[in-house]
């Protein structure tokens, strides 16, 4: 019998517990023919590159009703932008129209793979699975064909792969598998999603796996305590199932009590909102429990048009969302510029983008595109209860300036005679150190706040997350962070407005504790993450939370900080 050896892992994608018989997933490799074409065969290729959309998109709209997923990837295969870029590769470059195929979904990719955004990095992944799909139309491989994992087995499957896409994962036999292991990927990617949605345990980014799992091993995956057990034996497997049948009732009860508010032992209610960049994220959250949309990303939107979209394109997505989950909903406006590029829309470089022209600020250099998104936001409000945030305000100013666009939108809807909520609600995110330093007197000016700790973090540590000789110092446990977030929550409470938190540290377990014992009036996090964290905030005595928060204001070590987290 092979050793048994457990591995930790951090990068959870879908929490849960399953034992089964380990599966590789072995992805065909589909390579372009570098092969250069003459003049006379441009038309032809162009032609079939144009025949192969048509066949990507049919099969993409039949997999819709299996997936949501799928729903945008009609959409993303006939992008303006990328058949440009193709097309100009052909005509231009007079590349066969695989490689130009394969050239500009590796220039598309690449663009989203370099971002800091998370949910934009992980955006890539759907781009080379629509370009892995166009190739193999195109070379005639049916390699998107029905697939049973299950071969002569018949144990639940584990599925090891360096990678997974939603093309992989939908033509897998879904009854027999338990789980799935990625060398590559991370939380917020499709695979994440898909096997959220089938209730399964999922682990991201665990360098090396596929070097260290034969397919007959016996894998146990515990992504509730963050574990991989390769080839249990008898002992390790029966107290896991014992571990596994606990949790599970824990889940049932967690699931039933996450549709109803969240309150405090001493009965402070704490809202539990959701993140969201489509519609498809709202649904989800609806389903999760969440109380609310605490930030939807508009920039999606955006970045998967061919222009900037109308007014018209806009307000139907917003009014969607706004029908589809009758609760208040928070449309964070268009958050781009430096790591965030759009194909239709040239930026110049800069050497540091994080400091350069993004959010707000390109939305006050470019009224006419801010005001179209505006206006779309103010007309989608009449169908529903939106609030609109402002993201990377550093000054009085800006925000100043910003309003007195939204009043001149409110002005031509109303002359228009188009009806709008006149009242929509404005607030800021604080994430910057000016905002911070700022807060107080932000504070009396608009309706929330909502922390956006990632960005926080970055600029108040001086700390590039993305830069692998100091993402370890990237710490929002950081004194200096801590006494930020408390600073800006006891300015909203002094004005008299509520303060919520939209970064990844809102979903941090270990911090919920102490956020609410400096007053957090609404967390948003992942959808999947909304039931534990309002079970979480029910068993917290907000007089023993207070008094960790305290504690914080004499603290200025690491060592002080962790101290408080570990007795709290």
């Amino acid at each position: 019998m092979k050793k048994m050896s457990i591995i930790k892992v951090n990068t959870v994608a879908s929490r849960g517990m399953a034992m089964g018989q380990a599966m590789i997933f072995d992805k065909p490799q589909l390579t372009a023919s570098r092969k250069i074409i003459s003049p006379d065969k441009v038309e032809g290729e162009l032609a079939r590159y144009r025949q192969a959309v048509d066949t990507a998109v049919a099969q993409v709209s039949s997999l819709s009703n299996q997936s949501d997923v799928f729903a945008a990837y009609a959409d993303l295969i006939q992008d303006y932008a990328l058949t440009e870029l193709v097309e100009n590769n052909i005509k231009n470059e007079l590349q066969n129209c695989e490689l130009a195929v394969e050239n500009a979904i590796r220039t598309f990719s690449d663009m989203l793979a370099a971002m800091d955004d998370e949910y934009m990095r992980e955006r890539a992944v759907d781009i080379r699975d629509i370009g892995y799909r166009l190739l193999s139309i195109l070379q005639g491989r049916d390699v998107h064909a029905p697939v049973s994992c299950a071969g002569e087995s018949d144990k639940p499957l584990i599925i090891i792969a360096d990678d997974l896409s939603p093309s992989d994962t939908i033509k897998m036999d879904k009854s027999k598998i338990a789980g799935f292991v990625t060398q590559r990927g991370g939380i917020t990617g499709h695979v994440a999603i898909i096997a959220r949605s089938m209730g399964i345990p999922a682990f991201v980014g665990v360098s090396g796996i596929m070097d260290l799992v034969a397919d007959d091993s016996s894998v146990i995956l515990d992504s509730v305590n963050g574990e991989i057990i390769l080839n249990p034996d008898e002992v390790m497997r029966e107290e896991f199932l014992g571990r596994k049948l606990r949790w599970e009732e824990k889940q049932k009860l967690l699931l039933h009590y996450g549709k109803k508010p969240a309150f405090t032992i001493d009965g402070k209610p704490v809202k539990v909102l959701a993140n969201a960049g489509c519609v498809e994220d709202v649904k989800c959250a609806a389903e999760y429990g969440a109380d609310g949309i605490g930030l939807f990303r508009t920039e999606f939107l955006y970045m998967n048009s061919k222009h900037f979209p109308t007014e018209e394109e806009q307000f139907a997505v917003y009014k969607e969302a706004a029908v589809s989950f009758n609760k208040e909903i928070t449309i964070r406006t268009l958050d781009i510029g430096g790591d965030k590029a759009l194909p239709y829309f040239p930026f110049e470089p800069e050497e540091n983008p994080f400091l350069g022209w993004r959010a707000i600020r390109i939305s006050l250099s470019m009224q006419s595109v801010f005001k179209t998104h505006l206006r779309a936001i103010l007309r989608a409000g009449f169908f529903g209860k939106l609030r609109i945030m402002y993201p990377m305000i550093t000054g009085y100013e800006e925000l100043v300036q910003a309003n007195e666009i939204l009043e001149e939108c409110k002005a031509e809807l109303a002359a228009e005679g188009k009806p709008f909520d006149r009242d929509i609600q404005v607030g800021i995110m604080i994430e910057t150190p000016a905002a911070v330093i700022l807060a107080h007197d932000f504070a009396h000016h608009v309706n929330f706040f909502s922390i956006g700790t990632n960005d926080l973090t970055q600029y108040i540590l001086a700390v590039d997350r993305g830069n692998r000789n100091v993402a370890g110092l990237y710490n929002t446990f950081h004194p200096a962070v801590l006494k930020s977030i408390h600073h800006i929550i006891k300015a909203g409470h002094s004005a008299g407005i509520e303060v919520g938190m939209c970064g990844e540290f809102a979903a941090d377990f270990e911090a919920t504790r102490l956020l609410v014992g400096m007053g957090l009036d609404e967390f948003s996090v992942a959808a999947a993450s909304v039931p534990e964290i309002k079970q979480r905030i029910r068993n917290i005595s907000v007089a023993e939370a207070n008094a960790s928060a305290a504690e914080l204001r004499d603290c200025y070590t690491q060592k002080c900080v962790d101290k408080i987290i570990a007795d709290s």
